[in-house]
């Protein structure tokens, strides 16, 4: 069990699920991994490439320099270190930029020649299964969504985790418009809009990362016979 503030990444994540596979298919010809994060499926499906994992040390510091130093300078120094990985980087996003200048500061070489991209062979296969809905009928069930957590309790929840805010895993869509309401830049209604919008504009970027794998057949949800007899017509 992982605390939020505990590090993990796409690679332990490999890691992980590698071994249990290995137990499952002791058992069991066939596993089920469900899920949309696209870098983690990769991650199982796919390899991910060898990078060292960071130290606390390292971590805490380029924490700290964010905070007093700005994303904007961070930025900078990265342009400098390693301006391959600088050049097709989000620089909107603290995340990927401190993960960069992490290796580089640990490591002393450039977070791009860690990133070789090749592929690693399993030893069991995949069969990849897409499931989509047309426009409307997705983000009306996105909308619904937010508004069944917010009655659930996310403002509570956001709430008992504010004084954390800072934690990188707590930089995600729900909570961290909630703290924008807490903060008292945005109002809660508007808050809950841009919950709906950002979660919107994530499943876009979901279904673009997997559209470009051609490997995945597309169904609509309801389409359960489908599914089943694609699946039966893979695995004879």
């Amino acid at each position: 069990m992982l605390s939020f503030d505990d590090y993990y990444s796409a690679s332990l994540f490999e890691q992980q699920v590698l071994e249990l596979l290995e137990k499952l298919f002791c058992d069991s010809d066939y596993a089920l991994m469900a899920g949309g994060s696209m870098m983690y499926i990769d991650a199982v499906c796919d390899g991910i490439d060898d990078i060292p994992t960071i130290d606390e040390e390292t971590r805490a510091s380029m924490k700290q320099r964010l905070k007093e130093e700005g994303l904007e300078r961070l930025c900078e120094e990265l342009k400098r270190l390693d301006p391959e990985y600088y050049a097709i980087v989000d620089r909107q996003n603290p995340k990927r930029v401190i993960h960069a200048l992490e290796i580089c500061t640990m490591t002393g070489q450039t977070y791009t020649s860690f990133r070789k991209r090749e592929k690693k062979e399993r030893s069991f296969r995949i069969i990849k299964i897409g499931l989509n809905r047309p426009r409307e009928e997705l983000y009306a069930r996105i909308n619904a969504r937010v508004d069944q957590m917010m009655n659930d309790g996310l403002l509570k929840e956001a709430d008992g985790l504010y004084g954390k805010r800072d934690v990188n895993a707590l930089n995600t869509v729900g909570y961290k418009e909630l703290f924008k309401y807490f903060d008292g830049y945005w109002s809660l209604e508007e808050a809950v809009e841009r919950i709906k919008g950002n979660t919107r504009r994530y499943a876009r970027k979901q279904l673009t990362w997997y559209k470009k794998d051609e490997k995945i057949r597309w169904f609509h949800p309801d389409q359960e016979k489908e599914i089943i007899d694609y699946i039966s017509s893979q695995v004879i």
